[in-house]
């Protein structure tokens, strides 16, 4: 493992940098690797962010947006910049399936490998490896990793700060979420004071939605909501034909478990969606309730214990069952 002081020198001098974060990525996953972007282009470093998929169109407006690399998009000129980096920040995960075919390039890659990154059980495949658990997103972590480790305050700009309240605010809910303490609300203010216009961030990402979206919301809610009252638990599960009714594009769903958590008394939340490949699942949960522990040891996932995701290769109607026989063995925790 490499120490700070070893990745500062690498960084004192010009590099090829790649930057890239998980597939389908999210606020936190685009606003810390354009934070990171746009704090190492300051420092004359040929850097570029190596999306593995697209990501929401509420998010195509950070600074630097416009430079970044979609693999599944374009391959070619990413799998280029990968094979000629010599740093690799990943960002917003642990684990190198989690940008699919990406995955490999990066293993397979001389480059110095530097992970930043809040998950649980991270694999062992970087040099540098800036980890903390209780974080509240990875955008936090990267502004510590500016400032603290690196020592250059100094270059939170308006560009890197956008980006980075931009991340904190998407992954803590509006800043609503247990791990929101004071030390993330003192980087907030900072964020703001160095330029970071926190009203209009919010306006862009949660106010600036298509009518589809809307609607497809007002869908979920009337038609797909089912509430488990014996378990404290609301569900909602959508068929790929639904998504296509629609014309749902990515982001769309996003968010729309937090409804059915809304709801006085439940614990337990779960949206369960029927893709082209598989059937995803996304939980939310309040309290103690472990959501990451049912996800790692029933779907493939896992995640944080209020907020976890995973797959199933059964159809749409068989992995709502199963999520729904899971639920006894847990209704001691639900009905607390």
């Amino acid at each position: 493992m490499l120490d700070t002081a070893a990745l500062s020198t690498l960084l004192n001098q010009p590099q090829k940098i790649v930057i890239t974060t998980h597939h389908k990525p999210d606020g936190d996953a685009m606003g810390s690797s354009l934070g990171l972007y746009n704090y190492l282009i300051q420092l004359g470093h040929h850097a570029k962010v190596v999306a593995p998929t697209d990501y929401p169109e509420f998010l195509w407006w950070m600074p630097g947006n416009e430079e970044v690399i979609i693999y599944t998009e374009q391959t070619e000129a990413a799998t280029q910049l990968i094979a000629e980096a010599s740093i690799i920040f990943c960002l917003d995960f642990n684990n190198l399936s989690r940008i699919n075919q990406m995955g490999e390039l990066v293993r397979q890659s001389s480059a110095v490998k530097v992970m930043i990154d809040h998950h649980l059980e991270p694999e062992d495949f970087d040099d540098y490896r800036y980890w903390n658990i209780n974080a509240c997103a990875t955008a936090q972590l990267v502004y510590t990793f500016i400032v603290e480790e690196l020592q250059r305050p100094d270059l939170i700009n308006a560009d890197v700060a956008t980006a980075l309240y931009t991340g904190i605010m998407t992954d803590s809910a509006s800043f609503r979420l247990p791990n929101t303490t004071s030390a993330v609300h003192r980087i907030v203010a900072d964020l703001i004071d160095a330029g970071a216009v926190n009203w209009r961030i919010h306006e862009l990402v949660y106010s600036n939605a298509p009518e589809n979206r809307l609607r497809f919301l007002g869908y979920c809610l009337s038609n797909k909501l089912e509430i488990l009252r014996e378990y404290n638990t609301a569900l909602i599960s959508v068929t790929n034909e639904e998504l296509k009714r629609y014309e749902s594009h990515t982001g769309d769903t996003e968010g729309i478990v937090n409804y059915a958590l809304s709801i006085t008394g439940i614990r337990l939340a779960a949206f369960i969606v029927e893709r082209t490949d598989m059937v995803k699942l996304s939980l939310r949960s309040t309290g103690e309730f472990p959501a990451n522990e049912i996800c790692k040891k029933y779907f493939n996932g896992g995640g944080h214990r209020n907020a976890a995701g995973g797959m199933s290769t059964l159809s749409l109607q068989q992995t709502v069952e199963k999520f729904k026989q899971i639920l006894p063995e847990y209704k001691t925790l639900l009905i607390q």
